[in-house]
């Protein structure tokens, strides 16, 4: 099975997961998908993920987070698609909810949060915001 967007589907994944209250969802694995699944984690989005072979193919385990009953990530979205990719300087990077949510970057540096990307001085891709 192809799909012309891995991330977006991972999201996806993400969100419809989040909505039925399960504790666990899964995605086929890739580095890019693994990035930004390590800035989710290293922002407290998940508890973590981990890599796991089904069939002879690789897939991410991925443990959400809840707080208090309520997910933590309130708002998942794509923002740069396949039709739009979406580029943005140092200078114009957006803040989410005035600095709670992130924004998350594919940057020459690497796949990073919005405020990793303001601290390196690089500008990239916008892949998704998280609130």
């Amino acid at each position: 099975m192809s799909f012309s967007d891995p991330v977006g589907d991972m999201i996806t994944r993400i969100r419809n997961s989040l909505m039925r209250g399960k504790s666990k969802c899964s995605t086929p694995a890739s580095k890019l998908r693994g990035r930004v699944l390590d800035v989710l984690a290293d922002e407290g989005y998940i508890r973590g993920y981990s890599e796991l072979e089904v069939d002879g193919f690789k897939t991410f385990d991925i443990e959400l987070k809840y707080f208090e009953g309520a997910p933590v990530i309130r708002r998942i979205s794509r923002v740069s698609k396949p039709g739009r990719r979406v580029y943005t300087s140092v200078k114009s990077l957006p803040q989410i909810r005035n600095g709670l949510g992130i924004a998350i970057l594919s940057t020459p540096k690497g796949v990073m949060s919005d405020h990793a990307a303001r601290d390196n001085n690089v500008g990239g891709e916008i892949l998704c915001q998280v609130s």
